[in-house]
């Protein structure tokens, strides 16, 4: 079976196509791409999607019906997160979305986000009776989930996107010390059930699932001379000492320095700083020992549900 996903985040909205094997335990990639979007520019935090992103938006989804029309798919299984569902025009966009596109968009919550990243995240890191504690983090929102590989025990989608941080705190270019001091200060207080809830089922790792973590993956590549992503690859381990190397130097830099940093996709280069913040106060506050990434997240959870459907 050949299907399509379509994940809109509030960055990036990605499409993937796929074949599913004929007994529907696997599948093989056929296409997939990215669009940077933005769609919290300017509005996140007032709660809209501002015109020019909301029509970067919709260009995106048609850019990826012409790939869907080339691949002759017929089913199209699309999820809406953060930024759509708390916009007060966000059906607004799903219905243009479909006028244009003929794409019906599912607007999920944040649980939902959180189960499909879970299903995601467990296809392609390997995962024990132990509890891990995944994290993805968005542009709207930021979910953690505390699992093992056969259950989740708590999740929770956090308001604490890049882009609503970034947009919060007017940080200086460079940040300064004093700014990284606040924020995280504000992330450890919005945390608090987060630290509760790890206190309680005690996860052995921290799961970074892709996003923001692959571009963590290639810049310790890139500075250590480790294995960057690749398309076979699926679980990556992360050396801590050199995690806390290449958040350093990200913190210290402007700007047009990320701009030119190798393994620093141009998508990411405004919201990685946010980005590493969020990381370290979790690894610092957990404790965390161990830290590996996943390349997979919600679409490919949007995979795994549908092959459980299917056998």
């Amino acid at each position: 079976m050949k299907f399509a996903v379509i994940d809109l985040g509030t960055n990036t909205f990605n499409l993937l196509i796929v074949e599913t094997s004929a007994n529907h335990k696997t599948f093989n990639t056929l296409f997939s791409t990215k669009i940077s979007v933005k769609l919290g520019e300017n509005a996140i935090n007032l709660g809209y999607i501002a015109d020019t992103p909301f029509q970067r938006g919709i260009q995106a989804l048609v850019s990826f019906k012409n790939h869907i029309i080339d691949y002759q798919i017929e089913t199209v299984f699309a999820f809406a997160t953060s930024a759509i569902r708390s916009a007060s025009n966000g059906h607004d966009f799903v219905d243009e979305a479909f006028m244009r596109t003929q794409i019906n968009i599912t607007v999920i919550d944040g649980d939902e986000e959180a189960e499909l990243i879970y299903h995601g995240s467990k296809m392609a890191v390997h995962m024990t009776a132990d509890i891990s504690l995944i994290m993805d983090i968005g542009g709207g929102s930021t979910e953690f989930i505390l699992a093992n590989n056969q259950t989740i025990f708590w999740k929770h989608s956090f308001l604490l996107g890049a882009a609503r941080i970034f947009q919060k705190f007017k940080i200086s270019n460079p940040m300064t010390e004093s700014e990284e001091l606040d924020i995280k200060s504000y992330l450890k207080k919005e945390l608090t059930s987060l630290l509760v809830a790890v206190e309680k089922h005690k996860p052995i790792e921290l799961i970074g699932s892709s996003g923001a973590f692959d571009s963590v993956v290639d810049l310790i590549a890139e500075k250590f001379n480790t294995t960057q992503i690749n398309d076979t690859q699926t679980e990556y381990n992360v050396d801590l000492i050199n995690y806390k190397v290449v958040s350093d130097m990200i913190k210290k830099t402007t700007t047009e320095q990320r701009q030119n940093l190798k393994g620093l996709v141009e998508m990411r280069v405004d919201m990685i700083i946010i980005s590493m913040l969020l990381i370290d106060v979790i690894i610092a506050e957990l404790n965390i020992k161990q830290f590996k990434v996943s390349t997979y997240s919600l679409k490919e959870g949007v995979i795994s549900r549908k092959m459980d459907l299917l056998t």
